[in-house]
């Protein structure tokens, strides 16, 4: 999956949603912009990575960064979602 097709893919389930709220794709694409940068300019996961900090998003997991190189732990929901393991 690339971005456009996760940015269409999360478009869908926020119109689908019951909150009321609407978002569009340029507003999500902006978002993941902001959050896991573009070619222009580092997003706020990669700023707190270079700053030495943690970035834990609830279960889903964690990114961290040692000697250069950025990694990311899948959380305890994440993986029991993939392996069907769900409560």
């Amino acid at each position: 999956m690339d971005k456009s097709q996760l940015t269409e893919m999360t478009a869908r389930r926020a119109a689908d949603s019951s909150d009321g709220r609407e978002l569009t794709g340029d507003d999500i694409s902006r978002v993941l912009d902001l959050l896991f940068g573009s070619v222009e300019q580092a997003g706020t996961i990669a700023e707190a990575l270079k700053g030495r900090e943690v970035v834990t998003l609830g279960s889903f997991g964690s990114f961290q960064a040692a000697d250069g190189v950025a990694s990311f732990r899948p959380g305890t929901a994440l993986t029991e979602y993939l392996r069907d393991q769900t409560r």
